[in-house]
């Protein structure tokens, strides 16, 4: 791959950036560091192979707003705790990047949503996410009443402390957390996830990916708040209507070699002592 580069996104922090400084040492002008908060998508070199984000899933999702919706693929190298989005490890890393220009991987889609709010009949938000959308009320706020259509068909409303829309990618983030299924990334579908629901009979719920989802906020909500990815949020108005369905964009994640995703899973979340 001559005259191709990668690029590098480091999170902020120190181990990180110690260990990219070799990295980026021995790669010479083969790399580019990005600084996503210093910069747009626009100047983004034309011949970059893939990003390689040195960080958790945080960093990550960043990375992958940040490219909107660039042809550009991602791999993660993990220096976080759990890391269901990272490929390789820092331990692998620079086998992994031989491996890249090399052109020995495999590139998977997975899937986004793509989360719009109407206030007083004006798009006030258009953004895809990776993981989810939660609508979560601040610690001394009274429930939260959700009411949720389905392809314009009434579902039911939601009185809980919050309410998670996910993406299979997201189904291992906070909606597992808050008692969500897994769901592997190849199902085609949409996760909605009730935090603490008032009433024990509103369960997690797994619909089609091609389904359009409208919630509104009923009665009159105190300090609730939109949450994308974990990583930008939003004041909601008590007359806020939001809109979810199956991003037209996916995010390309490079995958080294296609080792199980049940593989994958039981390690992250230690099942059987983590046992390969």
């Amino acid at each position: 791959m001559e005259n191709q580069r990668v690029g590098i996104v480091i999170k902020n922090e120190l181990y990180a950036q110690d260990k990219a400084r070799g990295l980026i040492q021995r790669l010479g002008d083969k790399c580019v560091v990005i600084d996503t908060q210093g910069e747009t998508v626009s100047h983004l070199p034309e011949n970059l192979v893939c990003i390689i984000v040195l960080g958790g899933d945080g960093t990550f999702l960043s990375v992958a707003r940040f490219i909107e919706d660039k042809n550009i693929p991602l791999m993660g190298v993990k220096f976080g705790e759990v890391g269901f989005l990272a490929e390789t490890t820092e331990e692998n890393l620079h086998e992994a990047i031989e491996a890249v220009f090399k052109g020995d991987y495999i590139i998977r889609e997975r899937a986004r949503l793509n989360i719009k709010v109407m206030r007083k009949g004006e798009q006030i938000i258009d953004v895809n996410v990776l993981n989810d959308a939660v609508i979560n009320k601040a610690a001394l706020s009274r429930l939260a009443s959700c009411a949720v259509y389905l392809d314009d068909t009434y579902l039911t409303t939601y009185r809980a402390d919050g309410l998670i829309v996910a993406t299979p990618t997201g189904s291992t983030a906070y909606s597992l957390a808050a008692g969500g299924p897994v769901v592997h990334p190849e199902v085609p579908s949409i996760i909605l996830t009730p935090i603490c629901p008032f009433t024990l009979t509103n369960r997690p719920l797994i619909i089609p990916d091609t389904t359009r989802v409208e919630i509104r906020l009923e009665g009159s909500p105190e300090d609730m708040i939109l949450t994308l990815d974990g990583q930008e949020g939003f004041e909601m108005d008590p007359r806020d209507k939001i809109f979810i369905k199956k991003s037209r964009n996916a995010v390309k994640m490079i995958s080294l070699e296609d080792q199980s995703y049940f593989k994958v899973l039981k390690t992250r979340l230690k099942w059987s002592g983590g046992r390969s």
